[in-house]
């Protein structure tokens, strides 16, 4: 027979709702009472019912995690920021991958809903007001947060990165390292990558510098493939670039195994910037420079949004948190001593 939460309250001698604030971490119930309802229901091997929960309190305890691409480390942060917030508060991630297909996401957030999850975190691959993303999360009103891509015609919570400073802070780079050829490897066609390029324009013209043809180039993707193709064709240009921004750092991990495999020198022949701060860019043949866009504080605070967005009867205010990049300098951009 399966251990109730009644069983263990009386076997305390405590009542049934300390035992189910203490269960769900409650912010209102003493400590030496939480570790107490703990330990018992350790012992007693309980697991709470969780559809009869449900049932009770009309919530699955259940966030639906949207993201373009699994392998990306950057994503791997966000998810692992959100759980930090998440899981004490009894929630459960599902995690779901759109191959940056507006149509996959769709189905993927329809599924989830479907599912009757709480909530939805969301870095998007729509682009715009026109898509069918936008409207069905106008249309069915899942409580959601937007995170690393911002939207166009969708107005809720929204956490990320200023794109345009990126693309400029890691131009900017370059050029103090003596870099005067700096060409750009952009990402998909999502805000993001829109934003960066911006940023890379700006900076090449507040040194009065112009985009030679051909400087800017896209592999196709997000990885360390389209990088390595991308690269590839900036080194068949006369003259070759002395300076590469990549969109990411899968992008700059993939244009520096180009570099280096046709013989020449990071970062004195070619220096390489990379953005998102994945955790083995220090660990690469050579460590790359990159620009830090602190991806597990995304995940959090656009956890700590959602949760308000669910515990608060009354309508909040949507909110735009945009937190300041930063720029680590490493090996492969050190070209001044």
């Amino acid at each position: 027979m399966s251990v109730r939460m009644k069983d263990i309250a009386e076997g305390l001698g405590v009542s049934l709702m300390t035992v189910s604030k203490a269960l769900r971490n409650h912010g209102d119930i003493a400590e030496e009472t939480r570790r107490r309802v703990l330990k018992r229901a350790q012992e007693l091997n309980y697991q709470p019912n969780l559809t009869a929960r449900s049932l009770v309190n009309r919530r699955t305890h259940l966030i639906g995690l949207v993201i373009p691409d699994l392998m990306h480390s950057f994503f791997a942060e966000v998810a692992k920021g959100a759980e930090d917030k998440l899981a004490p508060k009894g929630y459960q991630i599902l995690i779901s991958n759109s191959g940056e297909q507006v149509e996959a996401e769709l189905q993927q957030i329809l599924s989830l809903r479907g599912r009757n999850v709480d909530g939805l975190i969301i870095a998007s691959a729509a682009d715009s007001a026109a898509s069918p993303v936008v409207e069905a999360l106008k249309k069915y009103g899942t409580s959601y947060v937007l995170v690393d891509r911002p939207v166009p015609g969708l107005k809720g919570n929204y956490v990320g990165v200023d794109d345009d400073e990126i693309g400029y802070m890691a131009t900017s780079h370059l050029l103090a390292q003596g870099c005067r050829r700096v060409a750009h490897i952009r990402g998909p066609e999502n805000g993001p990558a829109k934003g960066r390029l911006r940023g890379y324009r700006r900076a090449l013209e507040s040194h009065q510098l112009i985009v030679p043809t051909g400087y800017i180039s896209s592999g196709g993707g997000n990885g360390d493939i389209s990088g390595h193709e991308a690269m590839q064709r900036f080194l068949r240009l006369t003259p070759r670039p002395d300076g590469v921004f990549c969109y990411n750092d899968p992008v700059a991990a993939g244009a520096m195994k180009a570099i280096l495999e046709a013989g020449l020198n990071i970062p004195k022949d070619i220096a390489v910037i990379g953005a998102g701060n994945v955790h083995y860019s220090d660990l690469l043949r050579v460590p790359l420079s990159t620009i830090d866009q602190s991806s597990r504080l995304i995940g959090q605070t656009a956890a700590d949004l959602l949760l308000e967005a669910l515990e608060v009867k009354a309508p909040v205010v949507s909110q735009r948190i945009l937190f300041s990049p930063r720029l680590l300098m490493r090996e492969s951009t050190e070209r001044q001593s």
